[in-house]
């Protein structure tokens, strides 16, 4: 599709609110429009608790007028952590903090939610700037769980193979999580089945290796993502909408791949699912992803083609207002997430409005700076 980059309109052309910007509905939650901060880890926490960081950061999108927030990959438990930095949510001293920011992000006008996560075999890593790969033992590390003893590279931590018991205890983790995030003011959750992390891991062959009722088959591969979705959809308020990301693909061959991805959807829909946040990659170093304006796209078209009752959210290299609007005018997925445009630039949404030729509606106190 070509897709282009500024609008094309005259100075006698009626204004037109893109669908971008209108108001919508995620199951019940009201949206002021269709764009989402995508998570992003931020490695800025202490013992999983959020601060003033936090604090500043979200609530900068939140006054840059984007319709729902999304908080980063937030562990589930202390060993599901990337890295010492990461947010938690499996304690109960971790609520207040983040009950902070969803105040502060309801007061003007947004959305939050918060993404769950366990990282696997990709835990107890540096955070970025601080070194690479796996921590020594004077940095804390501690031990690592995966589906297969099966490392992510040679830079990363050695992982234990998980027992039965142990995968069988990790969806009431993600439940409890959900509990503490209700507590804590978010209007939606996010599963992290995506990028390497531990569901993810469960879900690929290249590492998934088990031969037991978690492994080898795809009936086997996803039994652990739809026991956490279970254990999640029933603790979760039933009015409010729950989220799974996933990678579409590893872009390895033998990998995780588009048509399993569309099989999994469709059977997510019927699990409680709302919205299925669709990327890419993530789970092993060998992958060659060609990187482009819109390169995921694709594969969140291919699979609300063949899940229509699931909406679709879709991420990566969506740099222009222009993009997103043809993205959700063409059909090709529901939501449009954006990483690293909003990083750049927390009023992407307002900057936006004025592309289009709208006033766009700022918090008052930013009132006199006008467009």
């Amino acid at each position: 599709m070509t897709i282009p980059t500024h609008p094309q309109t005259s100075s006698d052309d009626p204004v037109v609110t893109p669908k971008l910007l209108l108001p919508a509905r995620m199951k019940r939650l009201e949206l002021s429009n269709r764009i989402a901060v995508s998570p992003m880890c931020m490695y800025s926490a202490q013992n999983g608790v959020a601060n003033d960081f936090h604090l500043a950061h979200y609530g900068s999108f939140a006054l840059g007028g984007a319709g729902l927030i999304l908080l980063e990959a937030t562990a589930v438990s202390p060993e599901g952590r990337i890295s010492p930095y990461d947010l938690g949510l499996w304690s109960d001293e971790q609520i207040g903090p983040l009950g902070h920011i969803t105040d502060f992000v309801h007061r003007y006008g947004a959305k939050v939610g918060v993404q769950l996560a366990h990282a696997g075999r990709k835990a107890s890593t540096h955070r970025p700037g601080d070194g690479q790969g796996a921590l020594s033992e004077e940095r804390g590390a501690w031990e690592v769980l995966a589906p297969s003893a099966q490392a992510y590279s040679e830079h990363y931590p050695q992982p234990r193979e998980m027992t039965a018991e142990e995968i069988a205890a990790v969806p009431a983790l993600f439940a409890a999580a959900a509990r503490r995030a209700e507590v804590a003011g978010f209007d939606t959750v996010e599963i992290h089945a995506a990028h390497g992390y531990l569901l993810h891991q469960f879900l690929s062959p290249l590492s998934n290796a088990r031969t037991d009722d978690y492994g080898g088959s795809f009936e086997n591969r996803t039994r652990l993502l739809l026991d956490t979705v279970r254990a999640v959809r029933e603790v979760w308020p039933q009015h409010l909408p729950l989220l799974v990301r996933i990678s579409a693909t590893d872009w390895v061959e033998g990998g995780w791949d588009e048509e399993q991805s569309v099989a999994l959807a469709k059977i997510l829909r019927f699990e409680g699912v709302d919205v299925l946040d669709v990327s890419t990659g993530g789970l092993d170093p060998r992958q060659q992803i060609p990187v482009e304006p819109l390169y995921q796209v694709p594969f969140a078209q291919a699979i609300k083609q063949a899940a229509p009752e699931l909406e679709v959210m879709t991420v990566g290299l969506i740099e222009t207002p222009m993009q997103a609007e043809q993205v959700l005018q063409e059909g090709l997925a529901d939501w449009v997430a954006l990483g690293r445009a909003m990083l750049r630039d927390p009023h992407w949404p307002q900057r936006a409005a004025r592309e289009f030729g709208i006033t766009p509606e700022l918090p008052q106190p930013y009132a006199r700076a006008g467009w």
